[in-house]
């Protein structure tokens, strides 16, 4: 059979022959792409995704649109887009939470986010503060840990829900700090730190984007922060690290990411786009002036801080005995 004629037949057969997926791909996107986030209008993995579809719409010449799936912390988006076809035109801007928390804390997921999903670019990360009421007498994580231990189970640390990295943090605080501060669940973070702010409950983990402004203005206390290093924007708050609680350094990061078996050729386009999207003065001062680290990592190194980070993670919940109901 000749060459041509043997290519036609495999196309009509529906068989993928290496090298012309990528020929094909050249012209992608050729309409317009979606850009799924699983939570709710307004925060961090929100503006992340939609400052990106803007840039990416200017770069590549198709509308990028962002859609809000909320629900089941994180669970329906990341399932709409692991049953998404694989065709680079359905994307989720993915959080640690879908990716390396849900598979510890829920006893089945509609999907494996190892296998179902290809990591295309870890985007950015967001350390996490501290906050504690302001009426609340300790102003620094030793004197919240004695006060604690003084009267074991008579404070309460809020969270945006069971199982959400601020439950989880505070369940860390606990494990590492030997305390008992008492979770409260809360529908979102918007309503866990309005109660904490109001004097009802004493502590919340927020992540630096969404409390800065909160801090800054006098609503809340920061007592430190999960980074390695203090954040810049707010340099007399120390890390966790430095009060006295080794190994308490946690982030939470965003990242773009394709049904599995997305071709390689568009995944490599989509990166490469991220990446100067990421590195241009415009989105990177964006981002930095909103408390996020500007990461850029490839697909590879996507992959490999997932591998990681859900050890981590599966270690913190068991300890923890967290669960997500």
């Amino acid at each position: 059979m000749k060459f041509k004629a043997w290519i036609a037949a495999a196309a009509l057969l529906g068989i993928c022959l290496p090298g012309l997926a990528a020929e094909g791909d050249k012209d992608y996107p050729a309409k317009p792409v979606k850009i799924v986030v699983p939570y709710p209008p307004g925060g961090a993995p929100d503006l992340v995704a939609r400052v990106l579809a803007g840039k990416l719409s200017e770069s590549l010449g198709q509308q990028f649109i962002v859609e809000t799936r909320p629900g089941a912390s994180g669970n329906i988006a990341t399932e709409f887009v692991v049953k998404s076809d694989p065709d680079g035109y359905t994307l989720l801007l993915a959080s640690d939470g879908q990716i390396v928390i849900n598979p510890s804390l829920f006893a089945k997921l509609p999907y494996d986010p190892v296998k179902d999903l290809a990591p295309v670019t870890l985007t950015t990360s967001v350390a996490l503060f501290l906050l504690a009421a302001p009426g609340f007498p300790p102003n620094s994580v030793q004197e919240l840990i004695a006060l604690a231990r003084a009267n074991p189970g008579k404070f309460n640390f809020a969270s945006s829900g069971n199982g959400s990295q601020h439950h989880l943090a505070g369940e860390l605080l606990n494990t590492l700090a030997g305390i008992r501060l008492v979770h409260v669940p809360y529908k979102g973070f918007g309503s866990a730190v309005t109660d904490v702010m109001s004097d009802k409950v004493e502590i919340v983990f927020g992540g630096v984007s969404s409390a800065v402004g909160f801090v800054k203005g006098g609503k809340l206390k920061a007592l430190a922060v999960s980074s390695s290093k203090r954040y810049a924007g707010l340099p007399q708050v120390p890390t966790l690290m430095e009060s006295g609680l080794p190994g308490f350094e946690i982030y939470a990061w965003f990242g773009l990411m394709a049904p599995a078996r997305t071709p390689r050729p568009i995944i490599d386009k989509l990166h490469g786009e991220v990446v100067k999207a990421l590195r241009s003065k415009e989105i990177s001062e964006r981002f930095v002036a909103q408390g996020m680290d500007i990461i850029a990592a490839g697909p590879q190194e996507f992959a490999e801080r997932i591998t990681s980070d859900a050890r981590m993670w599966a270690r913190i919940i068991k300890e923890s005995g967290a669960k997500a109901d």
